[in-house]
């Protein structure tokens, strides 16, 4: 930002005292915007300044990881684990396996010849993102099957019945079925959703 409003300031024949003053900025912080010396110039100075400059400064948010989970995540995925059979391989934060793919299985659970991917919500909130994240890393994920894990709450139980009809078309196994096999360390034999 600091070059392109130079830049812009340059292009209209304006001193950095000239492309301060609307703003009431001082040339020595114009100065160190411009050249991104401390300290850090904020988001409204760099706005105003830049429109000061008839240029307009936007903003956007882009996922390139895993978001931080906290505690309810990772005990969520915890509960889930204790109440496996102890034969399955576990890890976590399992990268997908295409080259720059950022995403991650939350946990990801394996016998020979079988890979399930975990993905852990502790509240579920929009169910068409969820759907779609969810068939986007089993189509690109290397597993067998996929197992939507959610904390066993009053607004996740409501969740689940609300979204029935959609939800039995992507996860078939019913989550009782599939928490039993995973506890005998069998393959739940397709995609679940699994209150723990």
């Amino acid at each position: 930002m600091g070059e392109e409003i130079r830049l812009a300031r340059v292009a209209r024949g304006l001193s950095q005292e000239d492309a301060g003053r609307p703003v009431g900025m001082s040339r020595s912080k114009v100065g160190r915007i411009e050249r991104r010396e401390p300290p850090p110039a904020s988001v409204r100075d760099v706005v105003m300044l830049s429109a000061a400059l008839g240029l307009e400064v936007s903003i956007r948010a882009y996922p390139v990881g895993p978001p931080h989970r906290d505690r309810a995540h990772a005990g969520l995925l915890e509960r889930f684990r204790s109440r496996i059979d102890t034969g399955w391989r576990w890890g976590t934060e399992v990268p997908l396996p295409n080259p720059g793919d950022l995403r991650a299985w939350d946990a990801l659970i394996s016998r020979p010849g079988l890979r399930i991917g975990v993905d852990a919500e502790t509240r579920a909130r929009d169910g068409q993102e969820l759907e779609r994240r969810f068939a986007l890393k089993e189509r690109d994920g290397g597993v067998d099957h996929v197992i939507m894990l959610l904390s066993d709450t009053r607004a996740n139980r409501s969740f689940v019945r609300e979204r029935a009809a959609s939800l039995s078309a992507r996860f078939p196994i019913a989550g009782s079925a599939a928490r039993r096999a995973l506890a005998e360390g069998r393959d739940p034999g397709g995609n679940a959703v699994i209150l723990t």
